[in-house]
């Protein structure tokens, strides 16, 4: 990375690649490696949590811990200037580790598919390159170690514990994330780029009794069939074409035996999209099908339809995303960066982007394949697209990404801060890498 900046211009740019390049590869290397030895389930990262604020704290960082249950939140004030909030996630999913990593989780039935671990290490990685390059911007930056993403439980609970009274208000927050892909890219999407999403539990109550008796019960298991094959409908012709819309049937329950009619069927969806109205519109074809089919079938009890979780949409503000893609230009090459669109995963690091007042708060979130290349390179297909579809990705027990990805994500943060922080107008000119 350095051989690239002998002969070029003073920039923000340089300025920021030499601030990573500077940063304790090695210790925080290790907190990876320890990290995903070591997960931790949504709301119980606490050792994950005191390492954190442990590796903040040796860099001079103002330190609190529990926020919001094991949050952790660091503040680095380096003089006037406006407010950044970073953001990583901390917690591990329920999955079982199917890798041969010789760093593998030992926790049984737990492990890190979604790269939280590496969100962490790279948090406390652009911490210590800012701590040590203070000469080089000025304002403040609040460090978010943020518990339960994955129930979309985590960021919620951390604004309601006085995220944004307590400590410094931010005028812009940022976020990266690991995906597959490979290595070396970062992905920018300006406006919408994941999805709200909501799970929603149904209980259809029928009347049960002996499987050679249809005649004098109400199946539950036909209402639920009806209801899951008319669900697939309200995308294709209750939507417009231009939005983007999942509905899936996730989890259907019913019965214990062949031969006995269930007095009830349960069902598990996920809605997804990416806008309110659209997700609103979709929640009320869900009610309104679930009800009528019930009503069809004559029964006199239920449904019950329950919202069990919910995250809103992740949109990003145009100007930040811009300003953080052209720095990632600069930085990395014309070549590196991408656009994928939207995807229809969901996060709720947008709940952090409210202020006290209720007020929408600009942010930017963006994508770091973290696909090992040989990996890439040996996945079938001629298309990236299809590669895609054949490498380990988010979620999977042989997610393993290549660790390279912890210095590209320090660079890519630590240039986003710069690029809101600098101390001139003169610090974003330049263009170290030619692009």
């Amino acid at each position: 990375m350095r051989s690239t900046l002998e002969n070029a211009p003073m920039s923000l740019a340089r300025t920021a690649l030499e601030l990573a390049a500077a940063y304790d590869s090695v210790a925080v290397h290790r907190l990876y490696r320890e990290l995903h030895a070591h997960p931790e389930l949504s709301g119980a990262e606490h050792r994950t949590a005191a390492r954190v604020a442990t590796m903040l704290r040796a860099e001079g960082i103002e330190c609190t811990e529990g926020v919001g249950g094991t949050g952790v939140v660091g503040v680095l004030s380096n003089g006037p200037g406006r407010t950044v909030l970073i953001r990583a996630d901390m917690d591990a999913l329920p999955v079982t580790e199917n890798s041969d990593l010789p760093y593998a989780s030992t926790a049984d039935g737990v492990m890190h598919a979604c790269g939280h671990d590496a969100h962490s290490a790279m948090l406390v990685g652009t911490a210590q390159a800012l701590a040590r390059g203070r000469q080089h911007w000025s304002g403040t930056v609040v460090f978010v170690a943020q518990p339960a993403e994955e129930t979309g439980q985590g960021a919620l609970a951390m604004r309601d514990d006085g995220l944004h009274e307590r400590f410094p208000l931010p005028d812009v927050l940022l976020a990266q994330h690991i995906s597959a892909g490979p290595i070396g890219l970062v992905a920018h999407v300006e406006g919408p780029v994941l999805a709200a999403s909501a799970s929603v539990d149904l209980v259809v109550h029928g009347r049960g009794g002996h499987g050679s008796r249809p005649d004098t019960t109400t199946d539950p298991i036909v209402i639920g069939a009806a209801i899951v094959g008319r669900l697939q409908s309200i995308v294709s012709r209750e939507i417009a074409p231009r939005e983007t819309a999942v509905v899936t049937v996730g989890r259907f329950h019913a019965g214990t035996a062949d031969n006995v009619i269930p007095a009830t069927a349960e069902l598990g969806l996920t809605v997804r999209s990416t806008s309110r109205e659209v997700q609103e519109q979709i929640l009320a074809a869900v009610r309104r099908i679930v009800r009528a089919e019930c009503d069809a079938a004559g029964v006199t009890t239920g449904p019950d339809i329950r919202i069990v979780k919910s995250m809103p949409a992740t949109v990003n503000d145009a100007r930040v995303a811009r300003s953080v893609a052209d720095i990632h230009t600069r930085m990395f090459g014309r070549g590196q960066i991408i656009d994928p669109g939207p995807a229809m995963g969901s996060e709720d690091f947008s709940e952090l982007a409210l202020d006290p007042d209720g007020r929408a708060i600009p942010y930017h979130y963006w994508f770091l394949p973290s696909t090992p290349i040989a990996v890439w390179d040996a996945a079938p297909g001629q298309s990236p697209r299809a590669k895609f579809g054949n490498v380990p990705s988010a979620h999977s027990p042989d997610f393993a990404p290549d660790p390279a990805v912890l210095d590209h994500g320090v660079a890519a943060m630590t240039g986003a801060v710069l690029a809101e922080l600098h101390k001139t107008a003169n610090d974003v000119l330049g263009d170290p890498l030619g692009s």
